[in-house]
């Protein structure tokens, strides 16, 4: 790892890490410094828990932490590519087959397009944001500025919490899928230790080999990291309108007859499942800082990208249709079993193939994101500094890519598919619901019909959880939305207007966002709740005993610093009218 200055002034080497690395702040100097800084812990909770930042301190103070910039090579074309395979993983061949049989039937379709506009209504408020602060923070750094440090603290551990499970996740579907090409069962590619628990028993090398395999290329340059997406997204795509062409040779309109058995709840139902085929666009935005023109490369890039994964599975989605009833579509393997049931049983290892190559880009995606949150977090000490560091010759950031990685390899080298699949989905609903309330924030600041808009939304996602059947909820929670929307768009003016691009219908769209990101959130298990309720207390007993107190030092550090640079000017202008 690149480590960071020894006490001479010297550059350490290797992994040469000294406390100075991970706690260099005041209040780590000593026992007496830190007691102090424990007893002081009331007060600087009242400093930092509505502390915001501003877009000029984390395009440049922040960012300059880092010593070194990431290179900006990046242009709308990598973005596409990023976009594409960052959301495009197995997904579509898993979510389908139980959202189809189980819940919307043929209007499966209606389903994909209706969370696909949900996720594009995320996207663009992501776009906003990630064009007006271009840093590799993401989400982490636009809810700093607009909702607080504690409030993207909490957020941005939750999602780092979830990059790993669904990076361990991803790697141990590669291989399974691996094995499905050699005609074996998945736990034959990995060692089971009979002395583990059974969820941990079957470990798995090539899922922490691959995850390392990805690591080296995210280290050495972001540029051939996007070469590398753009070649394995087109095979993936290629894959995909195979499954198209051969799929619609077989095709029988038959099969949508009986369109959406369960109705308008199935079809939500089957919505709120199909949303997480679109998760990981978040993680593209973290490349903002990389970027050559934010103002043009990423809208092309995040919306465009989204707009053609949109129309993609909807068209997948009506060729699993048509090839096959949906009362009969395998909820485990829908596209596999699909073509076998036509006499076509070679094609599982084209469908293998597209599946691997899906997530080997999703791999590489994850871990890119994963690293540039860190990175950012650390720049901010609420994580230790050493992370932000900046390769001085590759100019990606080594340390953060690292950690991750070796994160990732460690619970998907032990941990089962099936106790990683229920820790996921949570937190990304969170988080765009967060991101979509920071750019009301942004815009406009009059609480009354922001708080409106959030209540109405959390009472309509919450009488749709409890099962009603009626519509008396809806006709009172919805208006109150609408009210609230239109409040907003008619009654209070914009407190800041975006320089280079912004979200089109302000206030409608963030407020949409929102809305239907917290209706998702209703859909999703209690033992989801569960989780995000423990791991974000583990948080808080982090941010109160370390995290607080070095944020506060960098923050005063960083004050004092701007303070005397701005003296120093007034009294340099100053010598200078006396001298005229």
């Amino acid at each position: 790892m690149e480590g960071g200055e020894n006490e001479n002034g010297g550059k350490k080497r290797g992994c040469g890490c000294s406390k100075q690395d991970f706690l260099p702040e005041e209040s780590f100097q000593s026992c007496r410094s830190y007691l102090n800084a424990l007893c002081n812990t009331k007060s600087r909770l009242r400093d930092r828990l509505l502390a915001r930042s501003a877009d000029h301190m984390e395009l440049h103070e922040i960012r300059g932490r880092s010593q070194h910039e990431m290179k900006k090579r990046l242009n709308w074309w990598d973005i596409i590519w990023f976009g594409i395979g960052a959301v495009m993983g197995s997904g579509i061949f898993v979510l389908t087959g139980e959202a189809a049989r189980n819940h919307s039937g043929p209007a499966v379709v209606v389903s994909y397009l209706i969370s696909g506009m949900t996720a594009l209504l995320s996207v663009l408020c992501y776009t906003e944001f990630c064009v007006e602060l271009p840093v590799g923070g993401g989400s982490f750094t636009y809810l700093r500025v607009e909702l607080g440090d504690f409030v993207a603290y909490i957020a941005a551990g939750n999602i780092l919490f979830e990059y790993v499970v669904a990076g361990a996740s991803v790697a141990r579907s590669w291989t399974s899928y691996l094995a499905t090409l050699f005609n074996h069962d998945p736990n034959s590619f990995r060692f089971h230790a009979s002395s583990f628990p059974e969820d941990y028993s079957h470990l798995d090398p090539i899922a922490a080999v691959v995850s390392l395999l990805i690591c080296i290329a995210a280290c050495m340059s972001t540029k051939g990291s996007s070469r590398f997406n753009s070649i394995a997204t087109i095979v993936h795509l290629l894959v995909l309108l195979f499954i198209l062409i051969v799929g619609l040779t077989k095709a029988n309109p038959q099969h949508f007859s009986n369109f959406a058995p369960n109705g308008i709840r199935g079809i939500l139902k089957a919505s709120s499942i199909l949303f997480f085929a679109y998760v990981g666009f978040d993680g593209v935005a973290t490349l903002g800082e990389e970027v050559k023109n934010p103002g043009r490369d990423i809208p092309i890039g995040l919306i465009g990208s989204m707009l053609i994964i949109i129309l993609l599975y909807c068209l997948l989605s009506a060729t699993l249709i048509l090839i096959q009833p949906y009362y009969q579509i395998d909820v485990n393997a829908p596209f596999t079993l699909a073509f076998q049931a036509i006499g076509l049983k070679w094609a599982k290892y084209i469908v293998a193939l597209g599946a691997l190559k899906g997530m080997t880009t999703v791999l590489l995606a994850n871990i890119l994101g994963q690293a540039r949150y860190f990175t950012h977090i650390g720049r901010t000490h609420l994580a230790p500094p050493f992370l932000a560091t900046i390769n001085e010759k590759t100019r990606t950031p080594v340390n953060a890519t690292v950690v991750m990685t070796l994160l990732n390899s460690i619970v998907g080298f032990f941990t089962s598919l099936d106790v990683l699949a229920n820790l996921l989905s949570l937190t990304t609903l969170l988080i765009f619901s967060l991101i979509a309330l920071a750019l009301l924030v942004r815009r406009y600041y009059l609480i009354l019909f922001l708080m409106l808009m959030i209540g109405s939304s959390i009472a309509t996602a919450v009488y749709w959880a409890i099962g009603k059947n009626g519509w008396i909820g809806y006709a009172v929670t919805v208006p109150i939305w609408f009210i609230a929307t239109l409040g907003l768009n008619l009654m209070v003016k914009e407190a800041k207007k975006p320089k280079l691009w912004g979200v089109p219908l302000v206030p409608w769209i963030p407020s949409a966002s929102f809305a239907t990101n917290v209706f998702i959130m209703a859909s999703v298990d209690g033992a989801s709740y569960v989780r995000f309720g423990i791991w974000t207390l583990l948080l808080l007993v982090y941010y109160v005993f370390i995290a607080l107190h070095a944020s506060y030092d960098a923050a005063k550090e960083t004050t004092d610093t701007t303070s005397a640079a701005t003296a120093t000017c007034l009294e340099y202008g100053g010598a200078s009218q006396l001298h005229h």
